[in-house]
C-alpha cells in the first residue's frame, strides 16, 4: 500500500521514477567499469576513480551516484516513519533528506565490507580501499546522523528540572541552548574556515597507498554540517514556541509499535514451533 506523501504531494512518482533511472545507469556505469577491469578493456581503478579529469566515463558514473543518491533521499524524505514526528520547521525538509542520505550510506558501508570480505578470504585478493572508503562514508554519515537527531529532537536532553519550570522559563531555557548551539557553531566554522579551504585547496589526501581526499573533505563537511545543525535548532525553537508544554517520563522511551512487532514474532514462532 502506498504510503501518504508527506510534502511531495504529486511529485513523488516522477521523483521515484527518476531516482529508480538515475540509481540503474550508476550502475550500468559501474559494471562497465569493474568488466573492464576484469577484461582488460579499460584501466580504471579505484584510484582514478577519485581524479575523474579526462575521464569521461568515470565523471558521468559519479555525476549519476551522485543523483541517483540525492532522487532516492528525496524521495524517502517524503515518507514518515513510525517513530518520526511530523515534520513542523520551516528546515525541516532538508534535515529530513539529509537523514535520509545518511541511512543510504550505511547500506554503502555494508556493501563495501561484504566486497572486502569475499576479496580477501574468497579470492585471497584483498583491496587497498575498503576501509578508508567505509571510513569516509562513515565521517559523513555521523554528521549527517547528527543533523537528523536535532531534527527528531533526539540528543540526549535532561528533562528534571525542565519540566518543573513555568513555560516562560521553559522558553527561556530553549533560547539559552539554541544561543549556546549558535555560539559554538560560529566560533567552530570562524576558527576552521582557513584550514578547511586550505585542505579543500589542494585536496588533501590520506597519506596512504589509495590516497583519498579524506581529510579535506571532512573537515569542510564539518563546518557545512555543524552550521545546518545550528538553524535546525533555529528552526526548532521557532516551530516548538507555541506548542503545549510536555511532560517527560521514561515511558516515553518505550516503542509500542516495536513490542507489538515482537510480540507478533514470538506468537508466529510459537505456532510454527
Amino acid at each position: 500500500m502506498e504510503q501518504q506523501s508527506v510534502w511531495l504531494g504529486s511529485l513523488r512518482a516522477p521523483v521515484r521514477m527518476a531516482a529508480i533511472g538515475m540509481t540503474a545507469l550508476a550502475c550500468l556505469i559501474a559494471a562497465y567499469l569493474i568488466l573492464g577491469q576484469i577484461f582488460g578493456y579499460s584501466d580504471v581503478g579505484m584510484y582514478e576513480m577519485l581524479r575523474p579529469a579526462g575521464r569521461p566515463v568515470v565523471a558521468a558514473m559519479l555525476i549519476t551516484l551522485s543523483l541517483s543518491l540525492l532522487l532516492a533521499s528525496i524521495y524517502l524524505s517524503d515518507t514518515r516513519g513510525s517513530i518520526e514526528g511530523e515534520p513542523s520547521g520551516f528546515f525541516d525538509i532538508i534535515s529530513l533528506i539529509c537523514g535520509r542520505l545518511a541511512m543510504l550510506s550505511i547500506v554503502f558501508i555494508v556493501l563495501v565490507m561484504f566486497y572486502e570480505v569475499c576479496a580477501r578470504y574468497l579470492f585471497e585478493k584483498p583491496t587497498l580501499w575498503a576501509n578508508e572508503l567505509s571510513l569516509w562514508i562513515a565521517g559523513f554519515l555521523f554528521l549527517l546522523a547528527g543533523l537528523y537527531a536535532m531534527q527528531q529532537r533526539s540528543h540526549i536532553r535532561i528533562y528534571i528540572i525542565y519540566d518543573i519550570m513555568p513555560r516562560w522559563a521553559q522558553k527561556t531555557a530553549d533560547c539559552i541552548s539554541v544561543l549556546l548551539i549558535w555560539i559554538f557553531a560560529f566560533c567552530l566554522v570562524w576558527g576552521g574556515y582557513n584550514e578547511a579551504r586550505d585542505k579543500i585547496l589542494r585536496m588533501e589526501a590520506f597519506g596512504t597507498a589509495w590516497d583519498p581526499p579524506i581529510p579535506a573533505t571532512i573537515k569542510a563537511g564539518i563546518l557545512i554540517i555543524i552550521s545546518l545543525v545550528a538553524i535546525q535548532a533555529l528552526s526548532n525553537l521557532i516551530a516548538d514556541w507555541n506548542k503545549a508544554p510536555e511532560h517527560h517520563s521514561p515511558a516515553d522511551e518505550i516503542d509500542e509499535i516495536e513490542i507489538e512487532n515482537i510480540k507478533a514474532t514470538l506468537k508466529e514462532d510459537g505456532k510454527n514451533g
